[in-house]
């Protein structure tokens, strides 16, 4: 039977705004912590690779089951693939594989590795971690079927917004953050066109944000209150 290995504290509070893939945006930094029955034994070596594979679990998602058909967002959710063919976490087994740059070993009580360009929701379980190795494992050439290089929308932050930044004290990690997320486009396909202000959840705040015209319009920023 699979357990945790460990968990991930990412910035990433819900499942909406969580990049859709690893390395889309490389300001968002999490770290995994270990359980404490493995050791700086089961990490030696380890710095020694730029990237590491993390296998991990869906757990948002697991209450809803598995679809055999898929909408992807990169299609516009206008048409179907199947569930192999997407990287949907409405799976089976529930499992993800993602390729995460390691920046950091910490050796405390707890071994904790910081990773980056993360697309973890916050407290992912972690069941597996293997080093990334690019002459076997990289195949730039590869085709990709539809999952081709998308364009970015771009990041527009309000006045109000922006001197919020400064009253709460967030620095230009956050700005970042919160920039390459909002340029990934987080909407779901069926509100592509709705005229709204969405709210992505980031660390311990609210991001309050308009799209018009392929232009994300960060209208202000709010202390996260938990319902």
């Amino acid at each position: 039977m699979i357990q945790p290995i460990g968990y991930i504290c990412s910035p990433y509070k819900q499942k909406f705004g969580v990049a859709r893939q690893p390395g889309l945006v490389p300001a968002a930094q999490a770290y995994i912590d270990l359980s404490a029955e493995f050791t700086t034994d089961c990490v030696r070596g380890l710095s020694d690779y730029e990237y590491i594979w993390v296998q991990f679990v869906f757990h948002a998602t697991v209450k809803d089951g598995w679809q055999p058909l898929i909408r992807p967002p990169k299609l516009g959710g206008k048409e179907k693939k199947g569930v192999f063919a997407t990287r949907s976490p409405h799976r089976p087994n529930h499992l993800g594989l993602s390729l995460v740059k390691l920046e950091l070993i910490e050796y405390r009580e707890q071994i904790r590795l910081h990773v980056s360009g993360v697309d973890f929701l916050d407290q992912t379980p972690v069941v597996d971690i293997k080093p990334y190795i690019p002459f076997v494992e990289a195949k730039p050439d590869a085709g990709c079927g539809f999952a081709c290089e998308r364009e970015l929308l771009n990041v527009h932050w309000s006045q109000e917004a922006l001197q919020q930044l400064a009253l709460f004290s967030l620095d230009s990690d956050y700005y970042q953050l919160v920039s390459q997320s909002l340029a990934q486009d987080p909407r779901p396909a069926h509100q592509y066109h709705a005229d709204k202000t969405f709210v992505m959840h980031l660390f311990d705040w609210d991001v309050l944000f308009k799209v018009k015209d392929n232009v994300v319009e960060v209208t202000a920023l709010r202390e996260h209150v938990q319902n």
